[in-house]
Parts: structure tokens; sequence; C-alpha cells
């Protein structure tokens, strides 16, 4: 008979809050709870919001939290974050939580982790983390350092960085519990999942020797699919087909190298922007682009289906990259920055075109291949939506309950449902891939872009 496990996820922020990390953490809730176990969430209590609901299945608790409480630590419109560091309020409510529970595996996905380690021993569950930035080394989480990849730690440029960043006190409070609070967590951590390869490395997980597996982010199944009617933001998109960038209108998500490199593109289809304007968002848009402000996500998914082509230029480390494999689960070819976790999902020259990051000339002439070749664009749609099997939720979740398995040393199996590590499960559905890859682009494989 299959072990129920009891599992509560701690996530500082989860829905209606909306983003990416919170829409993992959710996805990931029900799908565990779909496949018989017991789930519960702790996360950050925000004002308007019920200390305690039932989201289907998964038991949901907000908490609050004393750092949460002192506004004049945060922005206006800023989300009031987990601190870096144990919040006294936090671990009471945690504990209580525990309590009533009684979680066999806690998984936590950002620094929410830190107000239970002190209970961790006392608590005798099993600590798995989610690392979906680089923040077990940098304070910012970004790993960027005077706006280009930051070559590694360092104490004084850390200090000076994280000051520059926050304001001295707050980036100094910050750095010195971040650093203070990473060395407890390698300690007492079971499981570390890095989304991608790229955040393995730059957390220096091989390097700090702790216990770690690659496991993605992952596609919703239908049961997570928004069935809602887009119309209303269908009918701002242009007629015919178009370019598409989704994501924050920052300098970080190098939208400034994208508007230069379509600026110097003769007869191009319209660009069109979907994201949140912020304070970096250039003010000067070319002819033929539109900007259109932070959309629903379930209208996104309908306006992926519409594009030509999806354009991903960060020229940060992005961690994993939600944007690409959705855009090639709509059959859409992808040109991305050659860095992060973006190389960990696009296949070069067969679901999309890899350019250096913040290389506007290498970046024009990706997108010019694209629209010199209708043929090419499909090809790599095709290729793109046989390749986003390995991020499916079907996929995906048996590896993560096979990790909890592992560290209880039980067999969580349920007929008909094999949990398997996510390398095993990402090989078998690559080999798939390749034996489906469409015929139609081979002619393509060698063909240059620039």
């Amino acid at each position: 008979m299959r072990k129920i496990l009891r599992i509560l996820m701690l996530s500082q922020f989860y829905p209606p809050t909306i983003g990416g990390e919170e829409q993992h953490v959710r996805r990931l809730s029900h799908a565990l709870a779909r496949r018989g176990h017991d789930v519960a969430v702790a996360t950050l209590w925000h004002e308007g919001l019920a200390d305690f609901e039932l989201d289907r299945e998964v038991r949901i608790y907000r908490i609050p939290g004393t750092i949460q409480r002192a506004g004049w630590i945060f922005s206006e419109d800023a989300r009031r974050h987990a601190p870096p560091f144990p919040d006294p309020e936090t671990i009471w409510a945690l504990r209580n939580i525990i309590v009533q529970e009684q979680p066999e595996v806690v998984h936590a996905h950002n620094w929410l982790v830190h107000s239970f380690l002190p209970l961790k021993s006392w608590s005798k569950a099993k600590l798995v983390v989610t690392l979906h930035d680089y923040s077990l080394l940098c304070a910012k989480k970004r790993l960027m350092y005077r706006n280009q990849s930051c070559s590694g730690a360092d104490f004084s440029k850390c200090l000076t960085c994280s000051a520059k960043h926050y304001g001295k006190i707050k980036g100094t409070t910050t750095m010195f519990g971040n650093w203070m609070m990473s060395r407890v967590e390698q300690k007492l951590v079971d499981m570390f999942l890095p989304v991608s390869q790229a955040v393995a490395q730059g957390n220096q997980l091989a390097e700090k020797r702790v216990p770690y597996q690659v496991v993605p982010n992952f596609l919703p199944d239908i049961h997570d699919v928004e069935q809602q009617n887009a119309d209303e933001y269908l009918a701002q998109l242009p007629d015919g087909k178009f370019l598409l960038y989704v994501g924050d209108l920052s300098k970080d998500k190098g939208i400034h190298i994208l508007l230069r490199a379509y600026a110097g593109l003769p007869d191009a289809p319209p660009l069109v922007l979907i994201g949140r304007i912020c304070g970096d968002t250039p003010t000067e848009i070319p002819p033929n682009v539109l900007v259109l402000n932070s959309w629903p996500h379930y209208a996104v998914t309908q306006a992926w289906e519409r594009s030509l082509a999806v354009i991903v230029p960060s020229v940060w480390p992005e961690p994993f990259g939600m944007v690409v494999i959705e855009a090639m689960a709509a059959g859409r070819p992808v040109i991305a920055s050659r860095s992060g976790g973006l190389t960990d999902i696009v296949v070069e020259s067969e679901t999309g075109l890899l350019v250096p990051p913040g290389d506007v000339e290498a970046l024009r002439a990706a997108i010019q291949a694209l629209l010199d070749d209708p043929a090419l664009c499909l090809a790599m749609g095709q290729a793109g939506r046989q390749r986003v099997k390995i991020y499916q939720a079907n996929v995906v979740t048996p590896a993560i309950e096979y990790i909890y398995a592992q560290l209880l040393q039980l067999n969580t199996c349920a007929p008909g449902k094999q949990s398997r590590p996510y390398q095993e499960l990402r090989s078998t559905a690559e080999l798939g891939f390749r034996q489906r890859l469409s015929s139609a682009i081979s002619p393509y494989l060698r063909k240059p872009f620039v």
C-alpha cells in the first residue's frame, strides 16, 4: 500500500500574489495532493487575506511576521518579503502549524526557511529547499554586480553591492543575515533542488559539498490551467503575426537591448511587450512597438499562440525561464540569451536560437534569421512542443516525490504512478524528443544565422 506523506510547503508568497515562484508552489502542492499526499502551505499574511483557507485539497496558513509589521522597511509598492534571518513571530506561528500538521517533509522555497531552521531538529521533518534564485550565495539573489554577471562572492564586494541595492543599513543587515543563515542552511537542509544547472553552479553547491539534485519548474497540467475569457486582452494585439516579449520591462531582462535590436530591423512585424513597467523601463519606444502593462497569466498563454516568435533577451543569468517553456508549449520558436537556466531549456538551432547576453547585433541577426525563414520558425516550434514534455507535471512531480521517499527511506509509489529521479525521467523523455524531432528541421540544423 502506498504511503501518504504529510508535506508542509513554506513560501513567503502564495496566490493571489502572482509570480512564477508562487505559481510553482501552488502547482506543486496541488500535484502532490492529487497523488494522494496530505499537503499544507505556510505563507506570510498580507492585508485583506484570510488567516486560513482551503485551496482545493491544500490547506493554506497565512502567518504573521514581526518584520512585516515594520512597514517603513519596505517601499510603498513592494511586497513584504521574509527577512534573511529568523523572525520570532514567524517561528512561533510555524511551531503551532507543525504541532497541528505533523509534517514528515518540509519543502521550502525562499527565505521563509530561515524561520524554520531553529525548529528543524525539534520537528523531526526532512527539509527540502528548492532554489529558485542565487540566494544561498547572493543577498540580492540575482548574482549581478555593477550591471554585469557577478564573477563570485567576496566579502567587501558583497557588502558594498548590498548596501547600494537595499540602502546602507538595510543592505548591511541583509548581507550579514544571509551570510550567517546560509551557513546554517547548508548544515541543516537534507536536499537542495536547484531549478537549473546555472542555479546549482551560481550557488556553488558542488563546492559546498551539500546534497542537491537539479529539478526544474514545470508546466501546469489541465487541473491548474485557468479557463477564462481573454477576448478583452487579445483584442489589443496587432492583426496578423508579431514578435512577443513577456516579462518585467527592466534592464536586467534586456528590454533596452531588445528595443535597440528591433529598431534596426527593416520591415519587421510589430513587437509586443507584455509586462510590468519598472523604474528603469525605457521611455523612448521605437515605432511599431506595443506596450501592454501586466496582463493576467491566462491571457498571456493565449497570446503565445498568436505570435510569430518569442524573445527572451535577459542580461542577468535567469535561474530558469518559465516564459520559454510556455512559449515552446505553444509551438513558438524562442530567441534567448545564452546565459543562466535558459541554456538548459533552449536547444540551439533546434527549438530556438541563443545569443550572447547584451549583444544587440547578434540579437538583431537572430530575429532577422527567423523573419527570413518561416519554415524554420515552424520547424523550431514543432520541435519545441516535443521538447517541453520533459517539463510536464507528470514528469517533474514524481521525481520530487522520489526525493521525499529517498530521504524518508520509504517507497511511496502507487500502482501506475512510478517515481524515479528526474535525471532518469528526463533522459527517457529526451530520447523521445530526439526520436520525434520533426524531419522538417533537419535541413536547418547547421544553418548559420549570423
